[in-house]
């Protein structure tokens, strides 16, 4: 070959492109124009790709609402996810979110997964771009990921494997799908044919998608729901009906709560993300551990016990000084002694670990239900079967002790045992292993910061120290002496009791007001400053007032 055909064929070699290292997973990039036309171009690609993550995350999170319609609710993706995250929840972030986002944390948590899937989803398809084998290949091991996750959980079962996995597998595909659909649209000589089908396709399975995802949610509350079943409930007579309170024990100041905390505005604090649906007919109470005669009941049976009503405030481990997580209501129940006794305790035995259906935890002293207090299983609540959310069938209540350590919701297991060998949810989390409620007040009536005219301004609010009962209440203003309040009348020792003080000749600029109570014992709250890890919070509840 001469020298002139060497350079000519070494030409011809320069001129033909490199071969393309990605294959089906790297896309062309434009070989002209400004620089401000390729990052146009760039940006359009990346909203293309994220659109498509978007949507294939999309169907996949659809089709696992889907299957959970079979398999249950707790098993959809979002949801298992959300209950893992629960699980490695530090406490310090539980309790930001209790403090922060109320009875509405769940839906804080829920919102969080979702926005987390988003941004995985959408960043998945930009990568799907240029590397579709990578891209695939996550988007499958975040369905694996999501299946391990589900199955994982206390709760669950075999069958939880497959919402997840089906959801990885489904939004794969789709990605895939829509991925080559896009690259074909975004090349230089693509019609409006292409960028028709590519729009259509996206949107369509959009639609699709959110029909589905929405579809599915709605099949799969209503087929789990009991609201059908709680609302045939009969509920028994007790053996003495209890005389409704005298009007006396709420003092009568306008803004002030009721004595009895209406069923829809009691609050809920708990770690199921999606609220246990028991069935009555399905449900069973198991005693066993440590004892003489272990045995199994039915809803049945349950209700054919004595049963008997007790007025009862229930309080949260999780609420500051001068929180909302504190409730009172009248409670009907079978007091839970006989059934300890009929199981026969072994002597050492000192701890309930209780279960619920949703596998939750709580250890409570069997000293605090065989001591004669009112503890029970409890299936109403203010005259009405137990609200789904606080417990519906069936509740365990101990007087004198917080929420954490004595009333497990949706109870269906109570394994006799002993503190030294056995823990229970909270304790590994920082909490002391057992808890009796302190003493605390609160000022409810005026609002913190409100403004209030001169004269005489009234003071109201509510305290508690549940079994032991309050005996005074004190306010104090402005670092001055503590004043007497007057406390409405007495229900019962488990109850809160409500107060009112009349502050005359109340002088106009910004107030400080404290509260403090003194329990049934005749010890005074302390003002020692306390969160409320490892056993609930103490200090007196501190107000600003405006008088003008």
């Amino acid at each position: 070959m001469s020298e002139e055909q060497r350079g000519g064929a070494r030409g011809r070699a320069a001129e033909k492109p490199a071969a393309d290292p990605g294959g089906e997973d790297a896309e062309q990039e434009p070989g002209s124009g400004t620089a401000r036309t390729r990052w146009v171009a760039l940006g359009g690609r990346i909203a293309r790709g994220a659109l498509v993550g978007l949507v294939a995350g999309g169907v996949g999170l659809a089709v696992g609402e889907l299957v959970s319609v079979v398999t249950g609710k707790a098993s959809s993706p979002a949801v298992a996810a959300g209950q893992w995250a629960i699980s490695i929840t530090p406490t310090w972030l539980e309790q930001f979110a209790i403090r922060n986002f109320g009875s509405n944390d769940k839906t804080a948590l829920l919102t969080g997964v979702y926005a987390t899937l988003a941004v995985v989803a959408a960043a998945g398809g930009v990568l799907a771009r240029v590397r579709l084998t990578i891209a695939t290949l996550l988007a499958v091991a975040f369905g694996v990921i999501g299946a391990i996750v589900a199955v994982t959980r206390p709760a669950a079962n075999t069958s939880w494997l497959f919402p997840s996995l089906l959801a990885g597998l489904a939004a794969t595909l789709v990605l895939r799908r829509l991925t080559a659909l896009s690259r074909k649209e975004s090349e230089a000589s693509a019609g409006s044919g292409e960028r028709r089908r590519f729009l259509l396709g996206t949107l369509g399975t959009a639609a699709g998608a959110l029909v589905a995802g929405y579809g599915g949610d709605k099949w799969v509350n209503s087929r789990s729901s009991v609201s059908a079943a709680r609302a045939k409930e009969v509920l028994p007579t007790p053996k003495t009906v209890l005389p409704e309170p005298p009007a006396s024990v709420h003092p009568n100041v306008r803004g002030l709560g009721p004595f009895f905390t209406p069923n829809s505005d009691f609050y809920r604090v708990d770690t199921a993300l999606t609220v246990p649906q028991v069935d009555p007919k399905s449900w069973k109470l198991k005693i066993h551990g440590m004892v003489d005669r272990p045995f199994e009941i039915t809803f049945d049976e349950l209700l054919s016990y004595a049963f008997e009503e007790h007025d009862m405030t229930l309080t949260c481990v999780s609420n500051p000084v001068g929180g909302p997580y504190v409730g009172n209501a009248r409670w009907l129940g079978t007091p839970l002694a006989p059934l300890l006794r009929r199981a026969g305790v072994h002597s050492g035995a000192d701890m309930i670990l209780s279960t619920s259906t949703d596998r939750m935890t709580i250890g409570s002293p069997v000293e605090a239900v065989l001591d004669g207090r009112q503890a029970m299983l409890a299936i109403a609540m203010n005259g009405e079967a137990l609200p789904v959310q606080h417990g519906f069938p069936c509740r365990m209540l101990i007087p004198g002790l917080y929420g954490y350590v004595s009333a497990t919701k949706w109870v269906t297991d109570l394994n006799i045992t002993t503190f030294a060998s056995s823990d229970a949810y909270w304790t590994p989390r920082g909490y002391s292993p057992q808890a009796p409620v302190k003493t605390a007040s609160r000022i409810d009536v005026p609002a913190s910061g409100a403004k209030v005219p001169a004269g005489t301004v009234v003071l109201a609010g509510t305290a508690w120290a549940t079994h032991r009962g309050v005996n005074a209440v004190e306010v104090q203003i402005d670092n001055g002496a503590w004043r007497e309040a007057t406390l409405a009348a007495s229900d019962t020792p488990d109850t809160w009791r409500q107060w009112s003080y009349q502050w005359a000749n109340a002088p106009k600029g910004s107030h400080k007001v404290r509260v403090r109570a003194t329990d049934g014992t005749g010890t005074v709250q302390t003002s020692v400053v306390q969160g409320v890890v490892p056993n609930g919070s103490t200090g007196y509840h501190t107000i600003t007032v405006q008088v003008s």
